[in-house]
């Protein structure tokens, strides 16, 4: 029996101890956009502490082999897109809530069997574009774009979503070869070079004590949140742990709440259950 099998439920408790993560995560992001943290300041720290906490965790177990990929250019390209990824959500959160914005991003299953049908030329069901279709639907009715409330802005979660879902794609064609831990390393290590060439573009003093304490929590909850991730996908398959990952909106919702005294209003709650009903039918279509 492989390691990925042998202890099922602490991949599920280790799953939903990132999507805390996470939550907790997109919380920090909307609290440094509240408090003006230029959007390259607060990517760059974001990658960097990542890169600094992930080479502190695997160093010790890992060693020069670190640094050995056998797909420099799928790094590469990951890296950028989590950087894309990262930069779109940050801008998103200036203009949703959390917990509706994490209601959109849970989309990104759905993307990806839409990706994955065009790019991989993968075969899916009536019933499996009939789910993509109602997710979609969700998102509209969260967003609302004939609302008075309506900023284009609010349109930004969408293209984060693609972005996640090329993300995805890629990186199931990347574990055939690639090391898990590798591959996290690299995300930051990419990113951080990246966003190092164009930060001092918008790069400023930040007098204020929040702000840094905004920014470190991002790179914390990001970094732990990403590696319990790669922990629960060790310990058990990614099809079992997939319906967990909804445990995000929850989290979040409550975390707007907490943080910002924000809860949704019924129609937000309609499309974000449309949203978590068609991905955990999705997820259990592509175990059946």
């Amino acid at each position: 029996m492989n390691a990925t099998a042998r202890r099922p439920g602490l991949g599920i408790l280790l799953a939903i101890l990132a999507t805390l993560c996470f939550a907790l995560l997109d919380t920090a992001s909307q609290y440094a956009g509240r408090l003006a943290v230029p959007v390259l300041m607060a990517i760059w720290f974001r990658f960097a502490i990542q890169t600094l906490m992930t080479t502190a965790l695997l160093w010790p177990q890992y060693r020069r082999r670190l640094f050995q990929t056998q797909a420099p250019r799928a790094q590469l390209a990951r890296g950028l897109l989590m950087v894309g990824s990262f930069g779109f959500s940050f801008l998103s959160l200036r203009f949703l809530p959390v917990g509706e914005f994490t209601a959109i991003m849970m989309l990104i299953p759905l993307a990806v069997t839409l990706l994955a049908s065009l790019i991989l030329r993968e075969r899916v069901s009536p019933l499996g574009w009939l789910l993509v279709a109602g997710g979609f639907s969700g998102a509209l009715i969260v967003i609302r774009p004939h609302g008075s409330d309506f900023h284009l802005g609010m349109l930004l979660p969408l293209l984060s979503v693609l972005i996640n879902a090329l993300l995805q794609v890629l990186t199931s064609r990347m574990v055939r070869t690639e090391d898990p831990g590798v591959t996290h390393f690299y995300t930051g290590l990419t990113g951080l070079a990246c966003t190092s060439l164009v930060v001092p573009l918008g790069w400023q003093w930040l007098a204020d004590w929040r702000q840094w304490a905004a920014i470190a929590l991002m790179g914390l909850f990001g970094s732990i949140g990403h590696f319990l991730l790669i922990k629960a996908f060790q310990q058990t398959p990614a099809s079992r742990v997939a319906p967990y990952l909804y445990a995000q909106i929850g989290f979040a919702t409550l975390a707007g709440w907490a943080a910002f005294g924000h809860a949704p209003d019924a129609l937000a709650l309609l499309g974000i259950a449309v949203i978590a009903l068609c991905g955990l039918a999705g997820a259990r279509l592509k175990r059946s």
